[in-house]
């Protein structure tokens, strides 16, 4: 019973490699991993945001969910181009039909 009580509980995360990213501002979003996806979710609103710059919009995308690996690409944004290595954090949301946030997660790396 506990095993399955924490399942139901268990929360989203995300995590990200930069792999074939570029420098300076590669619009293609890099390969992110999802876990924890609550049952329901539509479509997932991924921004991203430059911790040592937090008033540069890189911006984001909404996709719709259809599975918990993103390709390289899966959106586009407007990527990292730091005179020096930045952490930048990308939030995720899933969202339900009707646009209600069902979880939230992040996942912070330094670029280059």
């Amino acid at each position: 019973m506990l095993a399955s009580l924490s399942a139901a509980h268990a929360e989203m995360s995300v995590s990200f490699e930069w792999g074939p990213t570029t420098k300076c501002f590669d619009g293609k979003s890099p390969p992110m991993k999802l876990r924890g996806v609550p049952a329901g979710t539509k479509k997932l609103d991924i921004r991203m945001t430059d911790l040592n710059m937090r008033t540069f919009n890189h911006g984001g995308g909404k996709i719709a969910y259809s599975g918990d690996s993103l390709p390289y690409g899966a959106f586009r944004y407007r990527g990292p181009c730091p005179p020096s290595p930045h952490m930048y954090e990308f939030t995720v949301k899933a969202l339900d039909g009707g646009g209600k946030a069902l979880a939230t997660a992040t996942a912070r790396k330094r670029f280059p």
